[in-house]
């Protein structure tokens, strides 16, 4: 009951109210359980990520790497479980730049999930999306583009038109190709982004705030490098 109703708040980043619950929900199943039980790893996990959507990294970095033994022991080192803690694991180095430990959890993760789930399962694009920003961070251009556009095709078919995932796909991608200076490419993919940001969490949202600050540079800079651009030979005309 308690973990359910930390679960509840988790979801509407009600964080101070989720925090004590979990933790109350944590000292009860370490008290009750064995010290592999699955219910733990779940809570351990949902904790995690709780620390991790407040950039209390180093919080939650222990939480995760519970949570992956216990799956890993518990359920197998193939289950897709065992593929969302890596997965999860995977952004948090990915966040902390400790890229050389994103990449094998990130990759291994997507092993798992493209042996074990549908090839458009979500939890396939977001693997490709977080390596997608490995790779991007990482230099390789060429691997980033490849992997978001896949992740991009997945949730397209795989999601509601107005899925967060979507959006958060659409403004990773985004952010690649403003870097890569392709800002026609990076300010439609920041607009569907902020549609969906938008409707989903309202004109207030921080991320919502974050797509449109980033579309609004794009933009800016689409603006100057024209007024900048010199003028064509024809519209000088003949002397």
């Amino acid at each position: 009951m308690l973990n359910n109703l930390a679960g509840l708040y988790l979801q509407q980043r009600k964080y101070e109210q989720a925090e004590p619950l979990f933790q109350q929900t944590l000292a009860i199943y370490e008290q009750q359980l064995e010290p592999y039980h699955t219910h733990l790893a779940d809570c351990l996990s949902n904790l995690g990520v709780l620390y991790f959507y407040q950039e209390r990294y180093e919080q939650a970095e222990p939480l995760y790497q519970r949570t992956l033994a216990i799956r890993e022991q518990q359920l197998g080192p193939e289950h897709p479980a065992t593929a969302i803690s890596l997965l999860n694991l995977g952004e948090l180095y990915l966040q902390q730049k400790k890229y050389e430990q994103a990449e094998p959890c990130l990759q291994r993760a997507l092993a798992i999930c493209e042996q074990q789930l549908a090839p458009h399962h979500p939890l396939v694009a977001e693997s490709l999306r977080n390596l997608g920003t490995l790779f991007h961070e990482q230099g390789k251009s060429d691997q980033a583009e490849a992997a978001f556009t896949r992740a991009l095709a997945i949730e397209e078919q795989a999601l509601t038109a107005y899925h967060p995932d979507l959006a958060n796909t659409a403004h990773a991608f985004a952010r690649f190709y403003e870097v890569e200076g392709d800002n026609q490419k990076a300010a439609a993919l920041y607009q569907r982004a902020l549609a969906i940001r938008e409707q989903v969490y309202g004109p207030d949202h921080p991320q919502t705030l974050e797509t449109h600050k980033r579309l609004s540079a794009v933009l800016h800079a689409m603006n100057r490098t024209e007024n900048d651009a010199p003028e064509s030979a024809t519209s000088w005309g003949a002397n």
